[in-house]
């Protein structure tokens, strides 16, 4: 009699469990905020694919248009949104041209070399404006902000980047824009947000600044260094008014984005370049599928990158620049 009770019992405690499981909501919702409805998702819907559309759209045309024939290019007036002949002679012709084979290899130096030049920089003032007991850090800091209001102006610039002998050299396509204020005070405000238990446990074994840097601070910070270095990166990727500047007759000290400007712009050979191809193998007027094949070279190094940086955004950049 006790055996089947404590039986009976437990079934129906068994059963009031499995009912309040399948009663429990799957997801819990603030009192304030309503459910959605089939209006507003479907609204959200179609936003985010007129948002799709607008980013995807214009590359699929490039793209398209670079993989067209010149008949195809022709018959469409212009920009091709669906290729009727697939052909790679647009891509042929660009990579077997030298001066977009140097530029291309002139950007990536460039790129590289300017992002671990700028990302050394901008880390270590960023470390030492946020420990509050480095020496002048505050007028430090006040003297930067000033700088992102208060400039020289481009003719001061060029007179100082000349007057130095930077005129011509690679190193003038870096240094004038090797440092960029506010990624120095993004990475300024995740320094800060250390945890101060973690720095004082290490200078209480004994390490020094550089220790707690390299050890504590940047491993904590991946993020928001990932994210800095890709602002760089393709600050200097895509940068060519310095060259319009300090390097304007030297074709071969090029970046790809300043071939991609001539050539697009002018269409009949780099000027200044009479030893590189694109006046002997280019005709007069420049395809339009040649020129957005030059475009796509310039956009896929970019688009392998970000896909991998995607995931550090929000944290990298919204954590440390809002607060409350």
């Amino acid at each position: 009699m006790t055996e089947t009770l404590t039986k009976e019992r437990t079934e129906d405690t068994g059963g009031v469990e499995r009912a309040a499981g399948r009663r429990r909501p799957r997801a819990t919702r603030p009192r304030w905020e309503e459910p959605p409805t089939a209006a507003g998702q479907t609204a959200k819907g179609l936003t985010l694919g007129a948002v799709v559309a607008i980013v995807l759209v214009p590359l699929w045309i490039v793209v398209a248009t670079s993989l067209s024939t010149q008949a195809t290019v022709n018959r469409a007036g212009g920009l091709v949104i669906w290729p009727e002949e697939i052909t790679f002679e647009a891509y042929r012709v660009m990579l077997g041209d030298s001066t977009v084979r140097n530029a291309l290899l002139v950007s990536l130096g460039i790129t590289l070399v300017g992002t671990a030049l700028s990302m050394a920089v901008s880390i270590l003032c960023a470390y030492g404006l946020s420990r509050p007991r480095s020496v002048a850090h505050r007028f430090i800091l006040v003297l930067l902000i000033v700088t992102m209001f208060v400039n020289g102006g481009l003719i001061p610039t060029f007179l100082v980047v000349t007057g130095l002998g930077g005129y011509g050299e690679w190193w003038s396509l870096i240094l004038p824009s090797a440092v960029s204020v506010f990624n120095i005070l993004v990475l300024r405000a995740f320094y800060k947000d250390t945890s101060a238990d973690l720095i004082e446990a290490a200078r209480i074994d004994g390490a020094g600044d550089w220790r707690i840097l390299w050890s504590i601070v940047l491993p904590t910070s991946r993020a928001v260094t990932a994210v800095v270095a890709l602002f760089y990166g393709v600050g200097y990727w895509n940068s060519f008014f310095n060259v319009m500047l300090y390097m304007p007759t030297d074709s071969e000290k090029w970046p790809l984005q300043y071939v991609l400007l001539t050539y697009v712009n002018r269409g009949n050979g780099l000027p200044g370049s009479v030893n590189s191809g694109f006046g002997t193998q280019f005709s007069q007027t420049a395809p339009l599928s040649l020129q957005m094949a030059v475009v796509v070279l310039t956009l896929v190094p970019l688009l392998l990158v970000y896909p991998f940086m995607q995931k550090h955004f929000r944290v990298g950049v919204l954590t440390g620049a809002v607060k409350g």
